[in-house]
């Protein structure tokens, strides 16, 4: 069974896409249906084989996918990628900015290089692809950017460190929408909330603050408005939308895909009723660990 997309299946033909982080999760959900919609999908991360399975995944399924490892810190990494990709398509129409990552950590916990270390992840790395493509592609060809954020105006307390990074992200992306829109480049970002993704069993430990974290999160879920988590698929979907030619008047703004969680608060209680069912497009999803899955997917 093929990726069950609810866009048309020549939406992205002949269009170029590089999406970092697609070596797993949620990453690997989006290379997976742009290719299937018809993209040439270049997938980046820092390890070899997770690319090279998933670019396997997506060849099984008839897509066209190219692995390129590589640290997104790594500047000069990032240009040698870039300057790679346009060589072997000649163009890039759209960058997933999907890297990333961070620990659970109160803010007393975290020291300088742990801080540091999810800045540079998620807020450098970020940049320096976006500018990177946008330089060395998109200014002359025009483009759209997607980042994957997460919902944290109101802060996130247990991942503080992540928080202020992804804030980063989305006032860096109002920035570039106004500097590097009259060359025709859309950025925008997506921001999901508690989504059933391998990388939720990446919290996973058997210390005792390991599992008050993992309770933590499991209990998020009764917050949620529409009283469930959300799909990989979810998130692939509106990020396609965005990158797609029907978002061509949407630039410097934050989509949040979280089931209404930023919103709820917890002295309100939540009515009865079913919420809403999920879209699962993905036909090679596996569900964390964490939420009673195998947790087998390419992670």
């Amino acid at each position: 069974m093929p990726f069950q997309s609810i866009y048309r299946a020549d939406l992205f033909a002949n269009r170029s896409v590089i999406v970092t982080g697609g070596g797993s999760g949620i990453g690997r959900c989006i290379a997976h249906e742009l290719a299937s919609l018809g993209a040439c999908v270049a997938i980046v991360g820092r390890t070899e084989a997770k690319l090279q399975t998933v670019a396997a995944e997506i060849a099984e399924d008839g897509g066209s996918c190219r692995a390129y490892p590589g640290d997104i810190r790594d500047e000069a990494r990032v240009k040698e990628i870039v300057a790679s990709v346009l060589a072997e398509t000649g163009a890039i129409d759209g960058l997933v900015n999907c890297a990333g990552g961070q620990f659970p950590a109160l803010l007393t916990e975290i020291s300088k290089k742990g801080f540091n270390a999810v800045l540079q992840t998620n807020t450098l790395g970020t940049f320096q692809f976006s500018r990177e493509v946008y330089q060395q592609g998109m200014r002359d060809g025009g483009g759209s950017i997607v980042n994957i954020t997460a919902v944290s105006d109101r802060g996130a307390p247990g991942l503080g460190h992540s928080a202020a990074a992804r804030a980063a992200v989305e006032n860096f992306t109002k920035t570039a929408a106004v500097e590097w829109g009259p060359a025709g480049v859309r950025i925008n970002c997506v921001a999901p909330g508690f989504i059933a993704s391998s990388g939720a069993d990446s919290y996973e430990s058997e210390s005792e603050k390991g599992r008050l974290w993992v309770q933590q999160v499991k209990a998020i879920v009764g917050h949620v408005p529409l009283k469930r988590t959300g799909t990989e698929s979810e998130i692939s979907a509106t990020v396609c939308f965005l990158l797609s030619d029907a978002a061509a008047y949407v630039s410097g703004d934050t989509l949040r895909v979280d089931g209404a969680l930023g919103l709820s608060h917890g002295w309100h209680p939540l009515g009865a009723g079913p919420g809403s069912p999920p879209f699962r497009g993905f036909h090679r999803a596996v569900l964390p660990r964490l939420l009673g899955g195998s947790g087998n997917g390419a992670q």
